[in-house]
């Protein structure tokens, strides 16, 4: 048997029971689905997705036992396909023999090829093992279609601070840990939902503060546990998503604080400040457009400046287009446009281009009619002839629709303008 005292805090705390498990009740409390399913003996094929330290693990064992099954887990970095086969032969002789089920549970399942996923299926389907996997990653992008059709997805949240703050208190009672309020406070909220890392940092400020003859833990303590914050972010992941999308919604809705936020949060992570420019200068012509011309020119500003100077003083022009660009007057008019033109050409192709449109550089042209009727703007009165451009096919259409948003309503006034000279000609 191994000493306890070498087996890692976070390990010894594993819930034993379903009703131990904090901060996931939507699973767990009595009467939930999955708790029902697994108490009647039922328990279905199901991913676990949630970020790390929210007890993936922990829940799949619990189910498993409380649906009295045999449980066997893999780790997608280390197993192969042998392993599978090896795991699918146990559980065929625990089902012939001793009648029981098998939980089959693969953590970080998204880690795992097409070809290793597609050697479960057969046992899946056949109901040789309820597959149970756990992943920080979106399964829609990670786990092939075919098994994802044959699992339930249940979604795992981060921790709440009060509960890792409970945690973290009974871990102190169990242990004889002596704890401040001010230390389980600070690690709680610094510890991004994570209990695993919350417990970690609790062990390795217990080993110092003893190593030296201590025997109480302060915010001092929780600070050197925790010194530097790694942010939830993956580069690859559906975490990358999800700030980008927080980061163009912030600037959007016209929020310069939380644009500032989410921007701070991906350069912190590691992002290539780059990526982030490129998605501001395309949000300046996308979002704000023609409401703030000046927009574009920031943003490009802004890109340029970084090229010039890099991190860490290249994130002052970076924020100065991003509060920019999130307090700017907003339209996706022209973007509107852009998508709405865009559309007529791939459903009517090369329309025959108006003859007075058509270059004539020779004779046999001119003949022809090609620039027949074609007036030049700038021999009339306010450099305006009130002629239509379009194929014939589309000459009703009207694809730029200007909003009355900043420097786009002086534009949408004087294009109200010179359409209504253009309509009177054709009435004559």
């Amino acid at each position: 048997m191994s000493d306890p005292a070498l087996t890692p805090l976070a390990e010894r705390m594993r819930p034993r029971a379903l009703d131990d498990v904090v901060g996931q009740e939507h699973l767990t409390a009595k009467g939930a689905l999955l708790r029902r399913a697994a108490e009647a003996g039922r328990l279905p094929s199901f991913i676990l997705w949630g970020p790390p330290g929210t007890g993936k693990t922990t829940l799949a064992r619990l189910f498993a036992k409380e649906g009295n099954a045999l449980f066997v887990p893999l780790s997608a970095v280390l197993a192969g396909v042998k392993d599978i086969r090896e795991a699918v032969a146990e559980a065929e002789r625990a089902r012939t023999l001793q009648r029981q089920k098998t939980v089959l549970f693969i953590d970080e399942i998204h880690r795992w090829s097409k070809s290793q996923q597609d050697a479960l299926l057969p046992s899946v389907e056949k109901g040789v093992v309820t597959l149970v996997g756990a992943t920080t990653e979106n399964p829609s992008f990670e786990v092939n279609a075919a098994l994802l059709s044959r699992c339930r997805v249940f979604v795992l949240k981060a921790l709440e601070q009060t509960a890792i703050a409970s945690l973290l208190r009974k871990a102190c009672a169990t242990e004889a840990i002596g704890a401040g309020d001010d230390f389980v406070e600070a690690i709680a909220l610094r510890a991004d939902g994570d209990a695993r890392r919350a417990l970690n940092a609790l062990e390795v400020s217990w080993s110092a503060a003893t190593a030296e003859g201590r025997n109480h833990l302060g915010a001092a303590d929780a600070e050197a546990a925790l010194q530097h914050r790694s942010l939830l972010y993956d580069k690859a992941g559906d975490q990358h998503y999800d700030v980008v999308s927080a980061f163009i919604k912030s600037m959007r809705g016209s929020d310069p604080d939380a644009a500032l936020h989410y921007m701070l949060r991906m350069i912190d992570a590691g992002e290539d400040p780059r990526f982030v420019l490129r998605r501001m200068v395309i949000f300046a012509a996308e979002d704000v457009g023609n409401a703030d011309p000046r927009a574009l020119g920031v943003a490009i500003d802004a890109l340029q400046a970084f090229e010039l100077v890099g991190l860490p003083e290249g994130a002052i022009p970076m924020a100065m287009a991003v509060t920019y660009l999130a307090t700017a007057p907003k339209s996706n008019a022209s973007y509107a446009a852009l998508n709405a033109a865009r559309a007529d050409v791939a459903e009517h192709g090369a329309l025959p281009i108006p003859e007075k449109l058509r270059n004539a550089p020779t004779r046999l042209m001119k003949q022809l009619g090609y620039g027949a009727g074609y007036q030049y703007p700038h021999d009339v009165e306010g450099h305006f002839s009130p002629e239509r451009y379009l194929p014939d096919k589309l000459q009703a259409r009207v694809y730029y629709l200007p909003s009355d948003q900043g420097y786009e309503r002086e534009l949408g006034e004087r294009l109200k303008r010179l359409r209504a000279l253009v309509a009177e000609r054709d009435r004559k």
